[in-house]
C-alpha cells in the first residue's frame, strides 16, 4: 500500500525544462525486481548500457558510462577528473549552466578565464578564435544546449576551432542528448555529460558521461589525486570494465534499467527519426503559439527545437499563468532565471513530451488563463 502522500500525487504534463514525460515501458522497467550490484547478469545490462549509449553519442570512446547522480554530477565528474589547481581553463558562457562550469573550475583552484555572451544569444565562433589568438588553456568548456535560454551554441564549428589549440574540449549536453544530433568523434569532443531526465525520458538521477583517450591520458597522468572520492573515475573505471568488476559504490540498479529501456526505445525508433520528431513539434509549437499572440524569444537560427523560450507579453504576470496552468490543467512550464526572469517561459517539449497533443493541451490552457 502507498504512503498516503504518494497516493495524492497525480500526473503532470511535464513541459518545463526538465525533467520531461517517462514512458510507460521505462516505469514498467523500474519495477524490475533488483539484483546485486555484482551480479553476473547485471554486468551484463551495465556492459548493454555502454553499447547503447555509445550510439547515442555517437562515439567509440571505451569509457563511455552513466554516472551516479544528475546532470550535474555529470559536470562535476568532467572537472574533477579534469582540472587540477594551477590549470588553465577557458569557459564560454552565455547562460546559468556556463556560469555553474565557471563557480566549478574556480572551485578546484584553476586559472578560469570567461568569455561571456548575451543571455538568448549563441557563443560567437570569430570571438572564441579572437580570444584564443596567443592565449593557451588546458580545457575549453561550452554548454551545447544552454537550458536557461533555450540556445543551440555551435559546437561543431567551436570544436574546429579548439582542436587547433590542443586544449581538452568539454561539452555539457544535459538537454541536447536525444533531441538534436551529438556527434562526440566527428566533432573532437574530449569530455561530455548528459542528464537522463531531459531527451531521454528517464527519471532524473543519472548522468551519461563519454571521455576520449586524451582525456583519459589526462586524467590518468594526474600529479594530484582527483579531490572527489565518490566521482573518481581511475576508480569507478574497474566497476565498468573487464570481466571482474571491481567495488566501488552501489550502483543505482533500477534506475539503469530504467536507463537502458529509455535508450533502447530512442534507438528503436531511430536516431534521424527522433531529431526529426522533435523539430516538427517545435516547428508545430511555434504555429499554435503565433495564433494566441505568442512568440519565441530567440533568433530561428539559434533555437533549441526541444527547449522553447518563449516571450511573455506585457502586463501579463509570469508566476499567475505558471501556477493557474499547474493547478488547473497540470500542466508544468517553466519561469525565465537570472536577468531573462519574467521576461519568458521556458517550454519543453523532450523527449516523450514531444507529442503534437501535448502542444494541443498546452495551448488550450495557455488560452483561457490568457
Amino acid at each position: 500500500m502507498k504512503s498516503k502522500l504518494l497516493n495524492e500525487v497525480t500526473e503532470t504534463l511535464l513541459m518545463g525544462p526538465g525533467p520531461s514525460c517517462v514512458p510507460n515501458e521505462v516505469y514498467e522497467a523500474l519495477s524490475t525486481p533488483s539484483l546485486g550490484h555484482l551480479d553476473p547478469h547485471f554486468i551484463r545490462i551495465m556492459d548493454d548500457i555502454k553499447t547503447s549509449l555509445q550510439t547515442l553519442f555517437q562515439t567509440k570512446n571505451k569509457l563511455t558510462i552513466p554516472v551516479s547522480g544528475t546532470g550535474s554530477a555529470g559536470m562535476e565528474t568532467c572537472f574533477v577528473n579534469l582540472v587540477e589547481p594551477g590549470n588553465k581553463v577557458l569557459i564560454l558562457s552565455n547562460g546559468v549552466f556556463g556560469k555553474r562550469m565557471q563557480d566549478l573550475a574556480g572551485r578546484l583552484g584553476a586559472e578560469v578565464d570567461v568569455l561571456e555572451f548575451e543571455w538568448g544569444t549563441p557563443v560567437v565562433p570569430a570571438d572564441v578564435e579572437k580570444k584564443l589568438e596567443g592565449s593557451k588553456y588546458d580545457l575549453i568548456a561550452v554548454v551545447h544546449a544552454e537550458t536557461s535560454t533555450g540556445v543551440r551554441n555551435p559546437v561543431e564549428e567551436i570544436s574546429k576551432i579548439v582542436t587547433k589549440t590542443g586544449a581538452l574540449f568539454l561539452v555539457d549536453s544535459v538537454t541536447s542528448l536525444g533531441g538534436i544530433p551529438v556527434k562526440v568523434d566527428e566533432w573532437k569532443i574530449d569530455a561530455i555529460y548528459s542528464g537522463t531526465q531531459k531527451c531521454l525520458s528517464c527519471p532524473p538521477g543519472l548522468s551519461p558521461v563519454s571521455m576520449s583517450d586524451r582525456a583519459v591520458k589526462k586524467i590518468m597522468d594526474r600529479k594530484s589525486k582527483v579531490p572527489n572520492w565518490y566521482l573518481d573515475l581511475t576508480m569507478i573505471i574497474n566497476y565498468w570494465a573487464g570481466e571482474k568488476r571491481a567495488y566501488h559504490h552501489t550502483a543505482p540498479i533500477n534506475m539503469l534499467y530504467a536507463l537502458n529501456e529509455a535508450v533502447h526505445l530512442i534507438l528503436d525508433e531511430g536516431l534521424e527519426n527522433v531529431y526529426k520528431r522533435h523539430a516538427e513539434i517545435h516547428e508545430y509549437l511555434g504555429k499554435e503559439l503565433e495564433k494566441i499572440g505568442l512568440n519565441f524569444y530567440v533568433e530561428k537560427a539559434y533555437r533549441l527545437p526541444m527547449l522553447n523560450a518563449v516571450t511573455i507579453p506585457d502586463g501579463v504576470d509570469d508566476a499567475s499563468i505558471r501556477t493557474h496552468l499547474l493547478k488547473n490543467h497540470q500542466i508544468e512550464i517553466g519561469g525565465g532565471l537570472g536577468p531573462l526572469a519574467g521576461k519568458i517561459w521556458r517550454i519543453g517539449i523532450m523527449g516523450h513530451t514531444a507529442r503534437k497533443e501535448n502542444v494541443d493541451r498546452l495551448i488550450k490552457g495557455l488560452k483561457e488563463v490568457l
